[in-house]
């Protein structure tokens, strides 16, 4: 039996929609121009259906590529703040709608099925079928994953908090976040396994941004995992971070992403 679409931490970000609009970063733009180029989508014309909207953080960058949209944001808020946000963008249509329950009706196929930081939310056992149902014969699945990582030379802020976390009884048990060069494409297996996909091609992009003290809690009070603690792990979690931060000489932290493009043409 597949498990319930949009339920449990995949909900929390519905209650910090308008934040996580200000906080959460977007994605590097060379990433959209290699989508376009292992797909062979042009500019005008393509049609690309996107699971998990989010407040549209990648449609801006799916847009920029003048390709049409549709857009599928389970949460309420969230999908009324993408609706604001990517006014005016391009031509996009943000459908409240969980990707596994979504029925496209009349509309015709999609060139593209692309999710980025989202498909980990999506029943496997359910989505590889979807997303081939969804696609013209030749189109293409494409699921964008995000780590955070330390790679040679990182900020030794993300081992040092890991104190902290342990504290509150939030560690991962790892010491912190892991080089880029250790960290596998996550979907590789299962999006070859599926039956409906060929081999992934895959892309890493590795990048950072600095954040304050309150901008980097800002962020993290959009975490699933932050969302659903308890006020106390919070507060104690929140505060060795605030204290952590404020004494560094530069006064914030220089946080490195990973982002691994997968991109796989459906077969048959």
């Amino acid at each position: 039996m597949s498990r319930e679409p949009y339920a449990g931490l995949a909900t929390t970000f519905d209650s910090v929609a308008e934040l996580y609009e200000r906080v959460r970063p977007g994605y590097p733009g060379q990433l959209f121009a290699d989508l376009a180029t292992t797909t062979g989508l042009r500019a005008g014309g393509a049609r690309v259906l996107e699971v998990g909207t989010g407040t549209g953080q990648a449609t801006r960058g799916l847009l920029g590529r003048g390709w049409r949209v549709v857009t599928l944001e389970p949460g309420r808020e969230l999908a009324t703040v993408a609706r604001r946000v990517l006014a005016g963008h391009g031509d996009v249509e943000v459908v409240e709608a969980p990707f596994e329950r979504w029925e496209a009706g009349g509309q015709e196929t999609f060139d593209l099925v692309f999710a980025a930081t989202s498909w980990h939310w999506v029943d496997p056992r359910v989505g590889y079928r979807r997303a081939a149902e969804l696609l013209r014969p030749g189109g293409h699945l494409a699921v964008v994953a995000t780590e955070h990582v330390s790679p040679r030379g990182g900020d030794d802020f993300f081992r040092q908090v890991q104190r902290v976390y342990d504290e509150v009884g939030m560690g991962d048990g790892q010491g912190g976040p892991q080089p880029p060069e250790a960290i596998a494409a996550p979907d590789l297996a299962a999006i070859g396994g599926s039956g409906f996909f060929a081999e992934p091609v895959v892309h890493r992009y590795v990048w950072s941004r600095d954040y304050t003290a309150e901008e980097y809690l800002a962020l993290v009070s959009t975490y699933s995992g932050h969302i659903a603690a308890s006020p106390r792990q919070r507060e104690t979690l929140f505060t060795g971070i605030r204290d952590l931060i404020a004494a560094r000489p530069s006064a914030t932290v220089r946080k490195h992403y990973l982002n691994m493009l997968q991109i796989a043409r459906r077969t048959g």
